[in-house]
């Protein structure tokens, strides 16, 4: 057996022992990611604005940040382009706090972009875990798939959808992922109780 082979079956026994050791924190979170879920489901408006406030602050703070590194190196090389760049970001983060539905469009392009590769990433995950046999695996199958028909559905719907469509597919994918790792943090439960 080659090394890498050995390396490789060294970091899954690592996982799952660490699944095992820890699998409350897995489980709390959890949980606390299907409350959050269900609450931007309730009231996706409210939650796409939090989403896009977020990342007002986000943004704003990355331009004043990188103003003031900007400043602080006036002699360097590409000067202008770092402070052109620093007042794009202020700019930018400045709209999105003041009408945070102005960017409602562009923020759902990337939330679509963002459901694409998180939904690849898990079902990748969930086949990982097939091949190892690990029991469960289904429900990350589940969940890449739910996230791929999410980000149908948001590229589908637009504009329209614009308002509402972060809040609600940020909270159903917050739902999904809480119940996919609620189901593992349980069996790794029981498997340790074996």
């Amino acid at each position: 057996m080659s090394t890498d082979r050995k390396d490789i079956e060294r970091l899954q026994a690592a996982v799952a022992g660490s699944l095992q050791a820890h699998w409350v924190f897995f489980l709390i979170e959890g949980i606390v990611l299907l409350a959050l879920g269900v609450v931007a489901m309730l009231v996706p408006p409210l939650a796409t604005m939090a989403v896009e406030i977020l990342i007002g602050w986000l943004v704003l703070v990355s331009g004043i940040v990188g103003l003031v590194m900007s400043l602080r190196v006036r002699g360097a090389p590409g000067f202008g382009w770092s402070l052109a760049s620093a007042v794009v970001g202020i700019v930018a983060g400045l709209v999105l706090l003041a009408w945070p539905l102005s960017g409602a469009i562009s923020l759902t392009l990337i939330l679509t972009v963002f459901f694409v590769m998180e939904g690849i990433v898990s079902i990748m995950y969930a086949l990982d875990h097939r091949r190892e046999r690990t029991q469960r695996w289904s429900f990350m199958l589940v969940s890449g798939i739910v996230d791929l028909i999410l980000a149908g559905m948001i590229f589908s719907g637009l504009p329209a959808t614009a308002t509402w469509a972060i809040g609600l597919l940020v909270g159903i994918n917050l739902a999904f992922g809480g119940v996919a790792l609620m189901a593992m943090a349980l069996h790794a439960r029981v498997s340790v109780a074996r």
